[in-house]
């Protein structure tokens, strides 16, 4: 399991512990690949299982925000922190989950001229913000939000997204880790 697209070269996988592998095996087998991401943090058994467990309860739990919309969030805000890996691995799967196969595009280049609603114009503009100048948020950007119907919950998943994309962003960069071929074509057809 090395990863050659990685400063840090990745463990074979029978020398992981356990549940790493079980992790790793569930999801190269929906996934048919094993995405770079996994493959270099499996270098630090400790903090996968803690980038995993928060990366699931960010993204995977019932929210008022959308799979979809979560997904948009990351690609819009891992284009502002120039993160290659995030801006097409979560550009696809915004693609899927959106089932429009041009919008990971548009969310990374103008999300402002994207084909969505105003509503999501309104989150991204929050997660920018959050990305850009989190110090600066205040009452009036919850204002703008409750008045598109999300609420305080809604809000801190925005901004939580963000920040943990944030990390990862950084971690990306600081480890060399480009985004898996198989990523480029998924959701397009």
């Amino acid at each position: 399991m090395s990863s050659s697209n990685s400063r840090y070269p990745a463990p074979d996988l029978e020398s992981l512990p356990e549940d790493l592998r079980d992790t790793i095996d569930a999801v190269a087998e929906k996934a048919g690949f094993i995405p770079n991401v996994f493959s270099t943090l499996s270098r630090r058994p400790d903090e996968f299982r803690a980038f995993f467990a928060y990366h699931d309860a960010l993204m995977e739990r019932d929210s008022g925000l959308t799979k979809g919309e979560r997904e948009m969030i990351v690609v819009a805000t891992s284009a502002l922190n120039h993160c290659l890996y995030c801006v097409i691995a979560h550009g696809a799967i915004a693609r899927i989950r959106e089932k429009n196969p041009m919008l990971a595009d548009q969310l990374a280049t103008d999300y402002k001229r994207a084909d969505i609603t105003p509503r999501q114009i309104a989150m991204l503009d929050f997660a920018c913000k959050v990305a850009q100048d989190s110090a600066a948020i205040d009452e009036a950007d919850f204002h703008s939000l409750h008045k598109h119907g999300f609420t305080d919950e809604d809000i801190w998943d925005i901004g939580a997204v963000t920040a943990f994309f944030a990390m990862s962003n950084r971690l990306a960069s600081v480890t060399g880790m480009l985004p898996n071929t198989e990523f480029y074509s998924m959701g397009r057809g």
